[in-house]
């Protein structure tokens, strides 16, 4: 067996999945809504499920979305893109993850990746034959340290993979710090696959900028989006890939060969959500704002220290403080899931060295009443 695979640990997504369920656990653990996702894009996919096609669509996505894509970060971000040489759609976001790792990366390559992270990241760059170097990112602002950037950056590295929104903590990189870390990614000649999934699930107004819009970035960077983050339909597996055309032709080749296509339902729904007016996209940032402030403000007046989250479905806890104060946040989440019956996520699962031990993850994507339910079992805890 590829030792690679055969040697990693079950994620923790499953473990604490399992708990939950062994435990009849309210699960915040893996970051999904209970919310069904928008009636009208699910109604378009049901329709070209029954009057469209349904046999192969293009390998690069069908012209339509490609379409869409563009029109939509052109809306946006002011981003010109030309769709059919730009634009590609891929089965999820972590399918375009392992085409352009694939794609990029040859044998001996250095990636630099920003911990913590998604967890699919470090076994993808080891498959494709890359050498991970890790920058280290810390509460409460997680912010990039030049230091660090200095230490890993050298003539072999090759990609710089970046989740911007940040996953795991939930925040959004500064300007200033992605303007640094596009000085060592252009003096290294180095290409930036960066992760942009959460880009519409913004909170209190914060400014994201995409690292495509970056000038000195705009032709060595690989942007991936995804539509199951934008509709909250995380199920659909539909990713966006957005690169010039000297990067994406390759990638695509490496798509060919794993999905090769997407259920041409799915995107047509698709095309058509990224047109809704922005009513929809500033609604969802409202009713997943709520749902923070009513979990955060339950958090903290059962007395943790809660981080304040800019953007993601997820919430942090600082274990340094505060109630439960010095606890290792693996302790914290299998107290939790086996005492008070709620799931989480121990950040430090998210590191690959060097871990940050006292932070506890919650997924706020989810009703009033689940939320409510949640806060109610950690009270009988405290």
């Amino acid at each position: 067996m590829n030792p690679i695979f055969a040697q990693t640990s079950t994620s923790v997504f499953e473990t604490m999945s399992r708990m939950a369920r062994q435990f009849d656990a309210v699960n915040l653990g893996q970051g999904f809504p209970d919310d069904p996702g928008p009636l009208d894009v699910r109604r378009q996919a049901a329709d070209a499920v029954v009057n469209g096609w349904n046999q192969y669509p293009p390998m690069m996505g069908i012209p339509e979305l490609r379409q869409a894509i563009a029109r939509h970060y052109k809306r946006f971000h002011h981003l010109d893109l030309d769709w059919e040489t730009e634009v590609m759609v891929t089965s999820g976001a972590t399918e375009a993850l392992a085409g352009a790792l694939l794609a990029l990366i040859e044998p001996g390559d250095e990636v630099v990746l920003f911990q913590p992270m998604y967890d699919a990241y470090l076994p993808l760059v080891k498959r494709a034959g890359g050498i991970p170097r890790f920058v280290t990112l810390r509460p409460p602002h997680w912010g990039i340290d030049e230091a660090q950037l200095k230490a890993v950056f050298n003539a072999k590295t090759k990609v710089v993979l970046l989740n911007h929104p940040l996953n795991p903590s939930g925040s959004v990189f500064s300007p200033a710090d992605l303007d640094l870390l596009a000085s060592y990614i252009v003096q290294h000649d180095a290409i930036l696959v960066c992760d942009e999934v959460w880009e519409h699930v913004l909170f209190y107004n914060v400014e994201f900028r995409p690292t495509l819009t970056i000038p000195s970035l705009r032709r060595k960077t690989l942007k991936i989006g995804s539509a199951g983050k934008i509709f909250s339909l995380t199920g659909w597996k539909v990713g966006f890939v957005c690169a010039a055309p000297e990067i994406l032709k390759v990638v695509a080749k490496a798509h060919q060969y794993i999905t090769f296509t997407t259920p041409p339902n799915l995107q047509a729904a698709v095309a058509y959500g990224l047109d809704k007016s922005d009513d929809y996209f500033t609604g969802m940032r409202r009713d997943f704002q709520e749902a923070q402030d009513r979990f955060a403000d339950g958090l903290t007046k059962l007395g943790f220290h809660v981080i304040p989250s800019n953007a993601t479905y997820f919430l942090n806890v600082d274990l340094t403080k505060g109630r439960f104060a010095g606890m290792d946040d693996n302790a914290f989440a299998k107290l939790l899931v086996e005492e008070a019956r709620v799931a989480s996520i121990p950040v430090s699962a998210f590191y690959a060295e060097d871990a940050v031990t006292s932070v506890v993850r919650f997924c706020f994507a989810k009703k009033f009443e689940t939320l409510d339910e949640a806060l109610r079992r950690i009270k009988q805890l405290c």
